[in-house]
């Protein structure tokens, strides 16, 4: 009886801390989305690999997929894009940060990278 309990509150201690993004997460997954909607959305003149954009986009959709998942409105995270679009939009392509966010996204997601290289071949 006393393995069942423990197993009990195992799964509801590990399910209670998968449910929530903190506030810093929301805020760095907001960012990335914003930069990685930048460089999909590059000025014209900007030098780039085309693989880099479906990268972009499809780590945005899986960074939206994920936050869906775990329980964050989609409203409240479609009003955190949108401000790091804005934020973002229309700046130069930066390696260094696209470079931060694809390893955050790789932390921060179970089976990120996999998520990730899977929505890119489905982008065409």
């Amino acid at each position: 009886m006393n393995k069942i309990i423990l197993i009990i509150f195992g799964i509801f201690f590990s399910l209670a801390a998968y449910a929530e993004m903190s506030d810093a997460n929301k805020t760095k997954g907001w960012d990335c989305s914003g930069i990685y909607m930048a460089n999909y959305f590059l000025p014209s003149g900007e030098t780039f690999e085309y693989s880099m954009k479906e990268k972009s986009m499809a780590s945005v959709k899986v960074l939206k997929a994920y936050a869906l998942e775990i329980g964050v409105p989609e409203k409240n995270w479609d009003e955190g894009v949108n401000k790091a679009v804005d934020k973002y939009y229309g700046s130069k392509y930066d390696k260094v940060k696209t470079e931060e966010c694809h390893a955050f996204l790789e932390e921060l997601i179970p089976n990120g990278k996999e998520r990730v290289n899977k929505v890119v071949q489905t982008l065409y």
